[in-house]
C-alpha cells in the first residue's frame, strides 16, 4: 500500500486534482508540499496538529514537506468559515506567534539539509508593489469567480471587506512564488481551504505553463458536527502552558464513542493493521481504546515522559484519588483570611473561571465539585488543613485541577 492509499484509507483525503498525478507523485516521493499556518495565536492548537501529522506521514514516505509560517497574511486575516472579520495584529505579535509556531513544529517535522523547509510569507508579500501585483497578478483572477468561492459566502452575509477579499490573491500568490523559488509541486490544506487553493494551482498554470496540484485533508469533525479541539473554554492548545499534558490527555480520553475509531486512524500513526484488530473489539472495550487514543495523541505532542505521567493521572482521579501529575495550583499562605479560603477564589486563582461572576455561574449551574461532592453554595470555604493533603476540584465532567498550600 502506497502513502496516497493509506490516507484513504485513514479517510484523511476530501478533494483532490488530477488523483493520478498525485497518487503517483506522492507514492514516489516526488512532491514538494506545502502547507500554510497563520500564526493567529501564540500556540498551534488541534485544529493544526491533524495538518502536522499529514506532513510526518508524507515526509516519512519520501516527500518534502515546505512549511509556511504567514507572517505576510497574517496581516490580512483568512476568511474561510468565518462570519466576521479577524482582529488586526500588530507587527511584533505576529512575530511572536511565528516564533512559537516554528518552535513547536520541530517535535513534528523534521527540518535540514535536504529534509523540510521552513519559509515565512512575509519575505515576500511584505516586499511586493501593489501596482505591479494588480497588473501581473491580479488580471489573472476573475472577480466573478472569486464571490463564488465557498470561503467567501459566510463573510458576503455580513460584508465582506476588501482586505480580506485579497487574501485569496495572496494565499494564490504564496503558491506561485514557492514554486517558482523551490520547486513546490503540490499545496495541501484543509476543505475549507479548496476554493483558495485552485485559484493556485490555476495561477501557477496560467503564469507558467507548468502543473501545480491540490490535496484537501478531511476535516476532523465530532459526532455532533462541530470541529474537534473545540471546548468550553476555546480551542485544546499544543502549548503545555495553555493545555497542560494532563488536559490534553483527558480531552482525547473523553472523545464521544462513536469518534474514537475515526480519531485513531486519523490522527495517530498506530497501523492500520491494529487498527482493524481493535475494530473488532467488544463495546466493552470502549474505554480501553480512548485510552490508547489518549496517550498516543499525548506522546506525540509532549513525549512519552507527559503521556505517561497524564495516563497515571488519569488512573488515580479513576481510583477517587489525586496524583501529583495532575495539574496544581499551589496557594500562599496569604491567601486564607482566618485560615478559610472561598470558592470563588479557587475557582479563579486555578483559572477555572475568568470571572468571579463567571466562577458564581459554575457553582449555582451545579458544575463545580470538590472532593468529588457537588458545591452547593458560592460562598462554602475550605481550611488549610482541606489543601494539605491536595483538594481535588472538578468543572463539569471533564476538568481537573488539585489545589495545595505554598
Amino acid at each position: 500500500m502506497g502513502i496516497y492509499e493509506e490516507l484513504q484509507a485513514r479517510g484523511l483525503i476530501a478533494q483532490v486534482t488530477d488523483e493520478a498525478e498525485i497518487r503517483e507523485l506522492i507514492n514516489n516521493g516526488g512532491a514538494r508540499f506545502y502547507i500554510g499556518f497563520d500564526p493567529t495565536a501564540d500556540s498551534l492548537h488541534v485544529g493544526h496538529f491533524m495538518a502536522l501529522c499529514l506532513m510526518k506521514r508524507l515526509q516519512m514516505a519520501g516527500n518534502k514537506p515546505v512549511v509556511l509560517i504567514g507572517g505576510g497574511t497574517g496581516y490580512i486575516g483568512d476568511p474561510s468559515g468565518r462570519s466576521d472579520m479577524r482582529s488586526m495584529m500588530t507587527p511584533e505579535t505576529i512575530q511572536h506567534n511565528c516564533d512559537c509556531f516554528k518552535a513547536q513544529m520541530e517535535r513534528f517535522i523534521e527540518f535540514g539539509e535536504d529534509k523540510a523547509i521552513m519559509v515565512n510569507n512575509a519575505d515576500w508579500l511584505l516586499k511586493l508593489n501593489y501596482i505591479e501585483l494588480l497588473r501581473d497578478v491580479g488580471a489573472c483572477f476573475s472577480v466573478n469567480n472569486m464571490l463564488r468561492a465557498e470561503c467567501y459566502k459566510q463573510r458576503m452575509e455580513k460584508g465582506l471587506s476588501f482586505l480580506e477579499f485579497n487574501y485569496m490573491i495572496m494565499q494564490s500568490y504564496d503558491f506561485y512564488y514557492l514554486n517558482n523559488t523551490y520547486g513546490c509541486n503540490m499545496q495541501f490544506g484543509g476543505d475549507d481551504q479548496w476554493s483558495n487553493m485552485l485559484f493556485g494551482t490555476d495561477l501557477i498554470r496560467k503564469k507558467t505553463g507548468k502543473d501545480a496540484y491540490a490535496m484537501t485533508i478531511t476535516l476532523l469533525m465530532n459526532s455532533e458536527g462541530k470541529k474537534m479541539g473545540k471546548t468550553a473554554k476555546g480551542a485544546v492548545w499544543l502549548d503545555p502552558n495553555k493545555t497542560s499534558p494532563f488536559e490534553f490527555f483527558q480531552y482525547w480520553r473523553n472523545v464521544g464513542d462513536a469518534d474514537v475509531m475515526k480519531c485513531l486512524k486519523m490522527l495517530t500513526f498506530l497501523s492500520l493493521d491494529e487498527i482493524a484488530e481493535m475494530e473488532t473489539w467488544a463495546d466493552n472495550r470502549i474505554n480501553e481504546k480512548k485510552e490508547i487514543l489518549a496517550y498516543e495523541l499525548t506522546k506525540l505532542v509532549h513525549g512519552e515522559e507527559e503521556a505517561t505521567k497524564a495516563k497515571e493521572a488519569s488512573h488515580a482521579i479513576f481510583a477517587g484519588g489525586a496524583s501529583e501529575n495532575m495539574p496544581t495550583t499551589e496557594v500562599e499562605a496569604s491567601a486564607f483570611v482566618d485560615g478559610k479560603i472561598g470558592i470563588l477564589d479557587l475557582l479563579l486563582l486555578g483559572k477555572l473561571a475568568p470571572s468571579r461572576s463567571e466562577a458564581k455561574r459554575l457553582v449555582v449551574q451545579g458544575g463545580v465539585f470538590a472532593a468529588d461532592e457537588k458545591v452547593a453554595s458560592f460562598s462554602q470555604t475550605f481550611d488549610e488543613a482541606a489543601l494539605r493533603e491536595g483538594l481535588i476540584i472538578r468543572k463539569g465532567k471533564k476538568v481537573y485541577r488539585r489545589f495545595l498550600v505554598k
